[in-house]
């Protein structure tokens, strides 16, 4: 299970570093590492040295991956509930597009300029919709979880983000690895590759 659960992570982050996954899969870097490294030896993920290495699937390792979620899903007898919620998903994620694109761009006299961030008060606006779309993100969270409980791990992200945001530390709505924006573009990955949805 814990293979599934590496893999699958590595699958959704993308090629990424060993404490990247570990943080995302929920483990010490240590036992990651040693699942990454079962995994190399089987064909199924690769890893590149120096500065700007990592760790990534191998076209095996995507298909062993494709293969082993659609079998845990239809294991579980899932596939209902979490077609249902990736649908309410659908319906929150042009909001969440839109409210990253005015994190990053903010009107000028009628002209969208990038944003800057000396408007405090346009900044907090923008931080209290990401608080309702959160809001209301956190139904379709319950509902993963409920019928997955490897998608659990979302709605702790989510939260650590926002509350990261809600505390000053506003990079985390949308400008790093593990900014909301980015959590909730690794929620979309999971539930496309579960339901066999190509993006």
């Amino acid at each position: 299970m814990t293979d599934l659960l590496v893999l699958h992570t590595l699958r959704c982050l993308g090629f990424t570093d060993l404490q990247r996954v570990a943080d995302t899969a929920g483990l010490t870097p240590s036992d990651a590492e040693s699942r990454l490294i079962d995994l190399a030896v089987g064909g199924l993920v690769t890893r590149t040295s120096g500065a700007f290495g990592g760790w990534g699937l191998t076209a095996a390792g995507k298909t062993a991956d494709a293969r082993l979620v659609a079998e845990e899903l239809d294991a579980a007898g899932s596939r209902a509930a979490v077609t249902t919620a990736y649908e309410a998903f659908m319906i929150l994620n042009p909001e969440l597009m839109d409210l990253c694109t005015a994190w990053h761009m903010r009107p000028v006299d009628g002209v969208a300029e990038v944003n800057d961030h000396t408007d405090p008060a346009y900044d907090a606006r923008v931080l209290a919709r990401f608080v309702d779309l959160d809001r209301r993100a956190s139904d379709v969270c319950s509902a993963l979880s409920a019928t997955l409980p490897r998608f659990g791990r979302y709605r702790g992200r989510l939260t650590a983000a926002l509350d990261l945001a809600k505390a000053g530390k506003l990079e985390h709505l949308a400008d790093t690895t593990t900014s909301y924006h980015n959590v909730w573009f690794q929620l979309h990955e999971d539930l496309l590759v579960t339901l066999g949805i190509p993006r």
